[in-house]
C-alpha cells in the first residue's frame, strides 16, 4: 500500500474512534531488502585508496631516477676518456680510476633503486588490478537496488552528453583545425598501413639487398617511371641503377632504358654501399664506398658529388638497424625521401648510438642542413622513414609482421614511442624502406621481393 493512502486511513480511524490524542502510528512494510550502506562506504574507501597509490608523483619517482642515470652515464663515459689520456701507471691514473671508482658506486645505487621502485610499481598494479575487479563486483551489485533505473539513467545522459560534446567538437574541427598538420605534411597524421599493393619478385637472379621506388622530382615524361638497384656484390656494393618506364615492365622485369652505371667495375670510389638508397631530381643518394659521407650521382651528366657527414658518424656496418635475431649489415646511413626533398638518417658516436635526422640540401656539392637529435637507440630499430617532415622508424614483431613505433615531428620537435601501426611482411626481412611523396606508398625491398603498402593519413 502506498504511503500517501496510508496516512490518510490513519487519520480516518482515529476520528471515528473519536479518540482525545491526534496522534497515529501506523506499520510500514517492504518486499526491498535494506540498502547496504556499509557497502558502499567500503567501495569508496576502495576507489579512495586506489586514487592515492596510482597518482603522479609514483611516475615521477621512475622518472627522476631513470634521468639520474643518463645524465651519469655519459659522465661516467668522459672520466673513463680522462683516465685513458692520463694513465701513465702512477699518480695521475690511480685519481681518476678513484673518480671512476666512485661514479660506479653512485650508478649502481641509481640502479639498485630504480630495480626496487620497478619491483614496487609491479606490486602495486598487480594489487590495483585486483582492488578494481573486486569494486567492479560490488559496484554491479549495487546497481541491484536501483529498481527505479535512477543511476542507470543519470549514466546514460551523460554518455549521450559526452557523445554529443564530442559529436559538436569534431565538427568545429573540421571547419577550423586547432593545430597545424605535423612537420610539412598537408595530408594529416599517418594512421594507417594497407596493402601490400604491388608484392613480386625482383629481376631473375636478384640479391638479397637492394631498394627500389619512384622518383618524387621527375624530368618531364618520366612521371611514372620506376628504379631498382641492387646489390649485386657481397650483399654490400652495388654499382648502376635500373630503370622502367611503368609498374607492369618493373613486375615483368623489363627495364627498356636499362642501366644507367655509375661505374664499370664494383666496387670501387663512389659506388652504392647499403640498401638505403633513394632518387630524387634524376640524381641517386646513397652512402659512399667505404665513407662516412653521403653521394649523389647524377643520371644525366654521369657525376657524382658528396657530402660529408659530421665527425663521428659511424659507418662500414658499425651503425646498422638490427633486431634480436640479427642486423641489417651496412645500413649505417639510411636515405629518404619526402615532400621537401631529402634526407639522411644515421648516428654519431657523440650521441651514443641514438638516431640522428638531417636535412640534405641542393646544390653542387649538396650540403647538410637542419640537424635532429632523437633518443630513440638505432641498433633497436630495423628501418625508417620520412614522411611529411615526420621521421617514423620500424621494429622487428616476428617474421609476419613489423611495427610502426616511433615518430618524430620536425615542426614541433615532438618524440612519440607509441605510434602502434602494423605492417603485414610478406617476407622476414626489411632491407629497405622508402616513402614515395608522389602516390604515399611504402616501397619496400623484402628478401629479394619488392613490396609496396598505401599510407593513409588522418
Amino acid at each position: 500500500m502506498k504511503l500517501d493512502l496510508i496516512l490518510p486511513l490513519c487519520a480516518l480511524v482515529a476520528l471515528s474512534r473519536q479518540a482525545p490524542s491526534s496522534e497515529c502510528s501506523c506499520d510500514l512494510t517492504t518486499s526491498e531488502s535494506l540498502f547496504p550502506h556499509d557497502k558502499l562506504e567500503a567501495v569508496k574507501a576502495g576507489a579512495a585508496k586506489c586514487n592515492s597509490d596510482i597518482s603522479p608523483q609514483k611516475e615521477a619517482e621512475l622518472d627522476m631516477l631513470l634521468l639520474g642515470l643518463r645524465r651519469r652515464l655519459p659522465r661516467l663515459q668522459e672520466d673513463v676518456s680522462t683516465l685513458e689520456r692520463e694513465d701513465d701507471g702512477q699518480l695521475y691514473g690511480a685519481v681518476s680510476l678513484q673518480v671512476i671508482q666512485n661514479e660506479l658506486t653512485q650508478i649502481k645505487q641509481l640502479v639498485a633503486r630504480l630495480k626496487s621502485a620497478v619491483q614496487a610499481h609491479e606490486h602495486l598494479t598487480a594489487n590495483t588490478s585486483t582492488q578494481l575487479q573486486y569494486l567492479n563486483v560490488e559496484m554491479k551489485e549495487l546497481e541491484a537496488y536501483d529498481s527505479m533505473q535512477v543511476v542507470s539513467t543519470q549514466l546514460t545522459n551523460q554518455r549521450l552528453k559526452r557523445d554529443l560534446d564530442r559529436c559538436t567538437s569534431g565538427q568545429n574541427r573540421n571547419t577550423a583545425p586547432s593545430q597545424p598538420p605535423p612537420g610539412n605534411c598537408p595530408h594529416g597524421r599517418l594512421m594507417n598501413v594497407t596493402g601490400p599493393r604491388v608484392y613480386t619478385a625482383g629481376e631473375p637472379g636478384s640479391h638479397k639487398y637492394g631498394a627500389w621506388g619512384r622518383d618524387p622530382k621527375p624530368e618531364a615524361g618520366k612521371e611514372g617511371w620506376y628504379w631498382l638497384v641492387m646489390l649485386t656484390s657481397s650483399n654490400r656494393y652495388g654499382h648502376y641503377v635500373r630503370r622502367y618506364t611503368s609498374l607492369s615492365s618493373l613486375i615483368v622485369a623489363v627495364s627498356t632504358p636499362g642501366n644507367v652505371m655509375i661505374h664499370s667495375s664494383n666496387p670501387t670510389t663512389n659506388t652504392i654501399q647499403g640498401p638505403n638508397v633513394v632518387l630524387h631530381g634524376e640524381a641517386l643518394y646513397y652512402n659512399c664506398y667505404n665513407q662516412d659521407s653521403v653521394c649523389r650521382f647524377n643520371l644525366t651528366s654521369k657525376t657524382v658529388t658528396n657530402t660529408q657527414l659530421p665527425k663521428g658518424t659511424r659507418f662500414n656496418s658499425k651503425g646498422n638497424f638490427c633486431h634480436l635475431d640479427e642486423c641489417y649489415l651496412y645500413t649505417d646511413l639510411d636515405l629518404a625521401t619526402d615532400e621537401s626533398g631529402v634526407w639522411v638518417i644515421y648516428t654519431t658516436t657523440q650521441d651514443f648510438g641514438n638516431l640522428v635526422l638531417s636535412k640534405v640540401e641542393d646544390g653542387e656539392p649538396p650540403g647538410l642542413g637542419q640537424t635532429w637529435r632523437t633518443s630513440l637507440y638505432k641498433q633497436g630499430v630495423t628501418n625508417a622513414f620520412v614522411a611529411c617532415g615526420v621521421l617514423y622508424a620500424t621494429r622487428y614483431v616476428d617474421k609476419n609482421l613489423e611495427e610502426i613505433f616511433y615518430s618524430l615531428d620536425t615542426a614541433t620537435g615532438e618524440e612519440r614511442f607509441n605510434v602502434g601501426v602494423s605492417i603485414n611482411k610478406m617476407s622476414a626481412n626489411i632491407q629497405s624502406l622508402n616513402y614515395s611523396p608522389v602516390d604515399q606508398m611504402l616501397h619496400v625491398y623484402s628478401d629479394s621481393f619488392l613490396v609496396s603498402y598505401k599510407v593513409l593519413f588522418e
